[in-house]
């Protein structure tokens, strides 16, 4: 089943263009996770937050990553970052036009 993988952490910067320009690499690396459907960036510079929600394939290729996301963000010195998993509820997505079966169309 797919599945969600939120993730935010407090972040000081850089935001817009710039976060764009010093995370290009990462989204690189990250577009080639498996299981990866897609990712969406997020960022709040008002509340200093930064993150992401993911959909993967399944519950497996999205702990996998979760782990090894939280060891990399901690290892840049982020802290209290904060990660959950969710199931896709594709009958409820598709009638609030979530992007989810997009995603399936590309298989």
């Amino acid at each position: 089943m797919q599945t969600i993988l939120q993730i935010d952490f407090p972040h000081t910067g850089p935001f817009g263009p710039d976060l764009s320009k010093a995370a290009a690499e990462a989204a690189e690396d990250i577009a080639g996770e498996p299981g990866l459907r897609w990712k969406i960036w997020t960022e709040n510079a008002d509340t200093g937050e930064a993150g992401g929600i993911y959909l993967f394939d399944d519950e497996k290729s999205a702990e996998a990553f979760r782990a090894k996301q939280t060891a990399r963000l901690t290892a840049q010195g982020m802290t209290d970052i904060r990660a959950k998993l969710f199931s896709v509820n594709l009958p409820l997505t598709e009638i609030t036009r979530g992007p989810v079966k997009e995603a399936l169309a590309t298989e």
